[in-house]
Parts: structure tokens; sequence; C-alpha cells
């Protein structure tokens, strides 16, 4: 199968907007299980605003949050596709772009020095564009995330020493939740990236933030840790907004690798109560959108 780059162009420009304007199933789900299990009174009003405000955004075609992000697109190609890696990435840029005049929205991207705001969503190095493959025939997968400041801003890496075991995991996840509070607009996914080298760690928190409610770690033993500290963190008191109540976090997710023997480096990162992305599979049938 060769990839049409017009199709791709147009699909990554549909997925801004539409990540940016629809919830996913999964995290509307989450929603009303930390609504069944809030015992707090203000913890239980704030939970339901959140919700009318999503249905509210929705049924006007409004955005789900102010902050348009910073646009990641991971891409995943499947086996038997050709395609040109890039020409492949200029148009996810360019469908980037047009989205935030044509649409038009917001652009939140900055030079890091000068501050300046092409008013494209882009700029050096943005979108952030990862290309892995995949063992589906004749498929391009497209996903696309806006992760915006707010969680982002509360982002933090420790390289363990490994005698401290996984006493240390715990409680440099819990200090970190603790250290965000309402700023990272809880509930929360609480990202963990676990192993590999200082960036690897950064990038699997990442990817463990921005997974799907309902999935798991790989890992036996990595799973049963997001467990028990899916547990510990909603016993925090921080609750939704960081008002208080048991719903700090709709679950804590861990993603890792393998190490060195002398270290071992633990990364968080959070996504928001909006937990926005939208998927697309580009093959031979054509464009089919999902999350």
């Amino acid at each position: 199968m060769k990839i049409d780059l017009q199709a791709v162009e147009d699909t990554a420009k549909a997925l801004y907007i539409r990540a940016l304007k629809v919830l996913p199933p999964d995290i509307k789900e989450g929603f009303s299980r930390l609504e069944k299990r809030e015992t707090d009174g203000t913890a239980q009003r704030v939970l339901a605003t959140m919700v009318q405000n999503i249905a509210v955004a929705e049924e006007t075609d409004n955005l789900l949050c102010q902050d348009t992000g910073v646009p990641i697109y991971n891409l995943w190609i499947g086996r038997g596709v050709e395609v040109d890696g890039q020409a492949l990435k200029q148009a996810i840029r360019r469908g980037c772009e047009r989205a935030t005049r044509e649409y038009p929205l917001r652009s939140s991207v900055v030079h890091p020095l000068t501050r300046k705001n092409e008013h494209t969503s882009c700029g050096v190095e943005v979108p952030v564009i990862h290309i892995d493959f995949n063992d589906e025939p004749q498929n391009l997968r497209i996903e696309m995330i806006p992760k915006g400041s707010g969680s982002e801003n509360n982002s933090f890496l420790k390289m363990a020493v490994p005698a401290e075991g996984v006493a240390a995991i715990k409680t440099f996840v819990i200090d970190c939740v603790l250290a965000a509070g309402g700023k990272t607009c809880p509930p929360t996914i609480v990202g963990v990236g676990l192993g590999g080298t200082s960036d690897l760690a950064v990038a699997l928190a990442k990817r463990a933030a921005t997974r799907p409610l309902g999935s798991a770690c790989a890992d036996p033993a990595g799973a049963e840790l997001e467990q028990q500290l899916s547990i510990a963190v909603n016993q925090l008191g921080v609750g939704p907004q960081g008002l208080g109540g048991d719903a700090t976090a709709f679950a804590v997710h861990i993603e890792l690798a393998a190490t060195h023997i002398t270290m071992n480096p633990i990364a968080v990162n959070m996504q928001c109560h909006s937990a926005r992305r939208a998927r697309a599979d580009i093959s031979p049938t054509g464009v089919a959108f999902g999350f």
C-alpha cells in the first residue's frame, strides 16, 4: 500500500481538531467510576461540574479546554506500507498548521528564547512526531495528543539508587502527586516511566500518561505496581481540582524498560482530567477515526 500524503495531511488536521473537541469514551467511563466512589461532598459537586462542562462543550461543538497544547503525533507504520518518511513528517506538520489557521485554533507554541508565536502550533521540532512500526498489514495508524501545559509543567525525573528498591519508586510517585496538587487539573492519569536511560524514562512516562484507561502494563510486575499505586494515590486527599476528596487520579500507568545495573531512572508525567487524544487508521479502504 502506497500512502497518499494528502490523505495524511487532511487526517492530521482533522485529528487535532477532533482531539480538542471530543473526549475519549474511556475517560468518560473513568469519570463515572470516580463519581460512584467519591465520598466527599465538595468533590462530588466538582466532578459533576466537570462532567457537565464536557457534555456542554461537545453538544455546542466547542473545545474541551482553551489550552490547545503542544501537538504530539504518534505514528505506527504497518507491514507492506510504502511511504517516504521525511515526506510523511512534512505532511503531518502541514496538517497541524492547517488545523490551527483554518479552524482556527489558538496556537500555544512559541520559540523557547524569543517567545515568538508563529500562530501555526508549529516551531522547531514541533509538532512532536514519533514514528514506530507494527504488525498491522496495509495500515498506517496516526494518534494525536494535544499536551497541555498544566499537566506537562508537573513532570519529574529521579535517578534512583538500585539499592533503594521498589520503595523508592513508590515514594517518588507519591511525592510527585503531592507536589503537583491541583496544578495538574486532577483527576489525572499519572504516567510513570521506569528504567532505560534518563531520556527514555521520561518518554515512557509520557507514553504511560496518554495510554487508554483500562489498559495495563505489559510487564506483570509493572501491572501489579500500577494497581498498588492507583490505590495509594487516591488515598492522598488531593481530590478533583486539588480541592480535596478521593478522586485524585483515574489511574497510575507504568511503562518500563531494562536499565543499567547501577541505576534506576524514575520519571513521572501527568495527564489532566481532559485526557484528550484521537486516532485514525489509513488503509486501502479509507480513513477510520477512533480513539
